[in-house]
């Protein structure tokens, strides 16, 4: 039986769009992938970024909510470094109240943003060495057994809004084997240490109320088309836009410069982030993603879709889901 399907949508804005453009193309969507039969669509927050419209996490998670019916919706994730773990746990709770049994909380303990942003959120660099204690008081409101005397969650008490650790490294392994939660593992962008962590998950896992068994999720980058030439043609032009946007500091390049900042050791760098991709027409794209789900030994996987324009971003989730016969 073929694992479940969902889609991280990173809310783009495309050149020459708006943050309207980006939401109404999240809506149009997170409705497709409700037809087709994905599991879940997951918004991550990111800060001071021209091209990511997802920074109030909870509010676009809620729009969404309100435009669809049954798909499940939620954060992959929310970095809880940036918040205290009541106020999480206060809009989590309104959400799950709002569109019950369909809200998911994915918790990542990355800043999300730059030093300066960090600043500007009022976030220090030692906020991150707390995470699991603010993970088990945030768990703690949901479920109704604060660990803060006195203090609830209203909404939230009781909702027992899922949670999910998100990593790229061991250490989210470890705290979501420890803690018996599900891990969700960042293999479209850091994908080093993949194989590693997931054994460690597997190896140390402890259950819990919530999971009583290792729950893996892996994510990759996914670009389907037609035929695979097309595939290939937006896949060239997603990496060029990647060099734009992590090495230009401001500035645009040419196709030409792209490619050759490409053949540099930064673009290696760049293109390394993209290893687990897979790109194609429909059949090279589901073996790819077979071999893919086998390597990572995934429970569900949850692919980005990376191409550029918007008519094949949309594409590919129509002959990814038709592919893997959802």
């Amino acid at each position: 039986m073929a694992l479940p399907l969902s889609i991280l949508d990173l809310a783009h804005i495309g050149e020459g769009e708006t943050a309207g453009d980006s939401f109404a193309a999240s809506v149009a969507l997170a409705q497709r992938a409700e037809e087709l039969g994905y599991k879940r669509v997951w918004y991550a927050e990111h800060h001071n970024m021209d091209s990511i419209a997802s920074s109030a996490t909870s509010v676009l998670i809620a729009h969404i909510a309100a435009h669809t019916r049954t798909i499940r919706l939620g954060a992959g994730g929310v970095m809880l470094p940036n918040h205290s773990p009541l106020t999480i746990a206060e809009q989590f709770g309104t959400l799950e109240t709002l569109h019950p049994g369909r809200i998911d909380l994915g918790l990542g303990r990355a800043p999300g943003s730059d030093q300066n942003t960090m600043r500007a959120l009022r976030r220090t660099p030692s906020a991150a060495d707390t995470f699991p204690q603010d993970v088990l008081e945030l768990q703690g409101y949901l479920t109704g057994e604060t660990r803060i005397p006195g203090v609830h969650a209203t909404p939230g008490k009781g909702t027992d809004v899922p949670l999910y650790i998100l990593g790229s490294s061991l250490f989210g392994a470890q705290l979501a084997a420890a803690l018996g939660l599900p891990y969700a593992f960042a293999s479209h962008f850091a994908p080093a240490a993949l194989e590693e962590a997931v054994t460690v998950y597997r190896t140390e896992f402890k259950p819990s109320a919530q999971l009583d068994r290792p729950y893996v999720i892996a994510a990759l980058n996914v670009i389907a088309a037609d035929t695979g030439e097309e595939a290939r043609e937006q896949f060239l032009a997603a990496k060029r836009l990647r060099v734009s946007r992590f090495l230009g500091r401001g500035r645009t390049f040419t196709p030409e410069e792209a490619d050759m900042i490409l053949d540099s050791p930064a673009g290696q760098q760049l293109l390394q982030m993209m290893k687990y991709s897979a790109v194609g027409d429909p059949a090279e794209v589901k073996e790819y993603v077979d071999r893919f789900a086998a390597h990572a030994r995934a429970d569900e996987l949850i692919v980005a879709f990376a191409a550029p324009d918007r008519k094949v971003w949309l594409r590919s989730a129509e002959l990814l889901a038709q592919a893997y016969g959802l």
